[in-house]
Parts: structure tokens; sequence; C-alpha cells
């Protein structure tokens, strides 16, 4: 099975991936939301200071 990332061979120890390279490139993927997974829920917005809790 091909890498995901770089279409090399996968690697047990990584696997799916081939390297460790590659599967934190598939990580940093996820976590900067170039992935994302199809929903029909609308966006959350982001919040302001005039959504946040006054302490």
């Amino acid at each position: 099975m091909p890498c995901p990332i770089c279409d090399k061979d996968s690697h047990a120890d990584y696997s799916p991936f081939c390297s460790r390279r590659c599967a934190d490139v598939d990580l940093g993927k996820w976590l900067t939301g170039s992935y994302r997974v199809p929903t029909d829920e609308p966006a959350e917005p982001e919040p302001d200071e005039t959504t946040l809790p006054i302490n």
C-alpha cells in the first residue's frame, strides 16, 4: 500500500505512511484545518470580546 503523502511504499512502523516525516505532515494538515470532515452544520463563529464571559 503506498504512503498517502508521497506514494512511496508504506512501512509497518508508520503504517499507512512510509516514515515519521510523512506521518507528521499528515498530522499537521489535520491540526491546521487542511483536512476537514464534511458536515451540513453551519460553522461556529469565532468568539469575540462581546461573547466572552466577564469575570
